[in-house]
């Protein structure tokens, strides 16, 4: 429980460099993920989800895509925040990560959505539980220290 929620959190990490830099890119791929929901003018949802929004009630799905862009963008500075200054943290963040991805996977199978095509969120749904898993584990081994 301390990797999760430690005593002092500061700018060390102690786990798997690779995790570490995994995180890097999973933040940017979260930054720019949120941007496009935000600014985008469908917010993504037919451009990239492939959901058509030309039909009644497409200006609220429009809306909704905006909305969830702002709750990824608000998670994306926690994660930058962990990686300039709060590093300790980077494994709490790993685990948000697990659980945010293996929930959305289990909500769309609970709750599929009509696609015109193959969106990249139904792709990384299915990639991303796993490999923030493994992330998760390896952010929480020990690097064995330079002598």
């Amino acid at each position: 429980m301390g990797k999760f929620l430690p005593t002092t959190v500061d700018n060390t990490y102690s786990g798997n460099m690779l995790a570490f830099y995994v995180f890097i890119m999973l933040t940017v791929m979260t930054t720019f993920r949120s941007l496009a929901h935000i600014l985008l003018p469908d917010g993504g949802a037919e451009s990239i989800a492939t959901i058509d929004v030309d039909v009644e009630g497409g200006d609220a799905i429009v809306a909704m895509f905006a909305y969830w862009g702002l709750s990824q963008l608000i998670l994306a500075v926690l994660y930058i925040l962990s990686i300039v200054r709060y590093k300790s943290l980077i494994p709490l963040m790993y685990l948000t990560m697990v659980v945010e991805y293996t929930l959305r996977f289990v909500i769309g199978l609970a709750k599929p959505m009509e696609h015109s095509g193959t969106a990249p969120g139904e792709v990384a749904n299915v990639v991303l539980p796993l490999l923030t898993l493994i992330m998760l584990l390896l952010s929480l081994q020990e690097r064995p220290t330079q002598s």
